[in-house]
């Protein structure tokens, strides 16, 4: 840029003296160094005047062609509309298909959807398990809790859980004479479907009858299951059955399945024997 710069006024200075001999050639005078002034002055002003006439023209060509290129860029933001583009319900991520990639993402899976469904029926299956589980840990040690309370014991001395839910089945049943359902029931009724239900073992079905049956045995070596027999209308009439602590469990005239005290005035005094059924009773209750 300075080489052009200096060639420049090089070319302005030859054309001035050349401009200022012709003067002189014209004029005959040779002296004037106001001749000259004017000269240089004229030229350099017509050179400045011709280069920001250049660069006004410039300038507005090239904002001419910005306007241009700014009126191009706003056309080409016109929307285009694709026909075949949706967003699928329930999208959280703004994902975008075309009708295509929605028919082949609607495509059912077989195998994928069976082993969908196995998962749920396993869950749920799982789900049953444990709230069955939770709903048996509950009932059995609300059990423990009740018949603690009635056997006067701890609740870790009611082992025999088996025993209590059949106890608990039919605890309240009233009595009737010859009855042997849970509606009503006598005390053999009672015994007789209880040692079945709970040993497998078919008793006869009257008091008198079980008295016969099986081995006779000391209050002092009692377990769990024995059968203790009183005489409340005139010899062997009335039984039932030994739990621990006691306690026995029979059918009442009064109040119907139930337990009750061996220490009562009322049995002690009609307390005749016990008997142990098939000599021994395997359970895991205590006295």
């Amino acid at each position: 840029m300075t080489i052009f710069w200096y060639k420049f006024r090089l070319n302005i200075s030859t054309l001035i003296e050349q401009l200022y001999f012709c003067r002189i050639v014209r004029t005959g005078n040779k002296s004037s160094s106001k001749s000259i002034m004017f000269v240089r002055v004229t030229v350099y002003s017509a050179i400045i005047l011709l280069i920001f006439s250049a660069c006004t023209t410039q300038r507005q060509s090239s904002s001419g062609q910005n306007s241009s290129n700014s009126r191009s860029t706003v056309v080409n933001k016109d929307p285009k509309f694709l026909d075949d583009i949706s967003i699928a319900p329930g999208s959280t991520d703004g994902s975008v298909y075309t009708d295509h990639e929605k028919k082949e993402s609607k495509k059912p899976d077989n195998n994928t959807k069976a082993n969908r469904k196995k998962d749920n029926n396993k869950r749920e299956a799982k789900k049953r398990n444990s709230k069955s589980s939770n709903d048996s840990e509950e009932k059995a040690a609300g059990l423990q809790v009740k018949y603690a309370a009635l056997l006067n014991t701890d609740v870790e001395e009611v082992r025999d859980l088996r025993v209590y839910e059949y106890i608990d089945e039919w605890y309240g049943t009233k009595y009737c004479m010859g009855g042997n359902t849970k509606n009503c029931t006598d005390c053999s009724g009672f015994v007789q479907n209880f040692f079945f239900s709970m040993y497998g073992v078919n008793l006869p079905r009257t008091a008198r009858e079980q008295y016969s049956f099986g081995t006779k045995i000391s209050t002092a070596k009692l377990r769990q299951g024995d059968l203790l027999f009183y005489n409340t209308r005139g010899g062997v009439s009335h039984v039932g059955i030994y739990l621990q602590n006691n306690k026995f469990v029979h059918a009442s005239t009064n109040n119907g399945v139930m337990i009750s005290d061996m220490a009562d005035a009322y049995y002690a005094k009609r307390f005749i024997g016990a008997r142990r059924v098939n000599k021994e009773i395997e359970t895991t209750g205590g006295r």
